[in-house]
């Protein structure tokens, strides 16, 4: 049986906030289907009590801190999760329970497959039937076919930029918000990271992309985000965990006005590729006046 594990995600240490990130069948051993976040958890509270037949997920500590229990029908083993720059990698097959949560906690959970009722395991005796019939392990999720095309020809501009409203499954266990890769949002997600620990008064981001699409979300607290095409500005205000901004390529960003213990996290579209960044302002008006339909090729 495949066990879990705790992963060292990369932690990048900057007076304007730490940032940490992981990329799909790199830091971590699936493609990314889906992923959610958990917050407003009343104390004393538990979540999950399930297991999965095929799904594997990482869980983070994106906030604050819990605990997971895990049950292999063997035996139980607990790992307190309190760091944002480390997940803890579960197999499928591994009944777990997500219990004592600290105040303000933020559990993000990065899944290998998309919902499906069926693979859930919800009865414990169940759990420990299908154990017994050596249920095979699966090495990769399931990833959409809508993702948008790397090499689409197209100008972006402020007025592309968009916020999109994510469902929230209520709970008097607290409240969840989905994302599956394609299906709520326009493209299949290779790459999450967020920004913690952030100081007042700074400001992040100020570069911009020239193929990669990314959705901004206040996991907690809020921020700004200023919009800038070369020509149009627009800045709008995140705090909310259920709403995300989508940003396209070729729009220069810039995330300020953070408040006190805000976590900005990010799905983007590509993997980290220091060539995909326009990184002064310069060079972003320069990209912009080109003007031309190779601008994404």
């Amino acid at each position: 049986m495949v066990r879990e594990r705790l992963i060292e995600l990369p932690k990048i240490t900057d007076r304007r906030g730490n940032l940490s990130f992981l990329e799909a069948n790199k830091h971590i051993p699936f493609s990314i289907a889906r992923t959610y976040w958990i917050y407003d958890v009343p104390g004393g509270q538990r979540r999950g009590s399930h297991a999965f037949r095929n799904q594997q997920e990482i869980i983070i500590a994106l906030s604050g801190s819990f605990d997971v229990v895990l049950d292999d029908g063997k035996e139980k083993r607990i790992y307190n999760l309190n760091r944002s720059y480390r997940g803890l990698y579960i197999p499928n097959m591994m009944w777990r329970s997500l219990e004592n949560f600290s105040t303000n906690a933020v559990c993000l959970v990065i899944a290998s497959h998309p919902y499906n009722e069926d693979d859930y395991i919800r009865n414990y005796r169940q759990f420990q039937r299908l154990l017994k019939e050596d249920i095979p392990m699966v090495s990769a999720g399931i990833s959409s076919n809508v993702s948008i095309k790397r090499d689409q020809s197209q100008y972006y501009t402020v007025y592309d930029c968009s916020l999109l409203d994510f469902p929230v499954i209520k709970n008097r266990a607290g409240n969840l918000t989905p994302v599956h890769s394609g299906d709520n949002i326009p493209f299949d997600i290779e790459r999450i990271f967020y920004v913690y620990d952030i100081p007042s008064g700074v400001k992040r981001g100020r570069h911009a992309h020239k193929h990669c699409h990314e959705v901004l979300i206040a996991a907690s607290g809020s921020f700004e985000v200023e919009l800038d095409d070369g020509i149009n500005k627009k800045t709008i205000f995140l705090n909310r965990p259920m709403y995300g901004l989508h940003i396209p390529p070729g729009v220069w960003a810039t995330e300020k006005e953070y408040s006190s213990g805000a976590i900005c996290l990010v799905l983007a579209s590509e993997g980290y590729d220091t060539e995909d960044y326009i990184k002064t302002y310069s060079d972003f008006k320069k990209y912009r006046q080109s003007g031309n339909q190779t601008i994404f090729s």
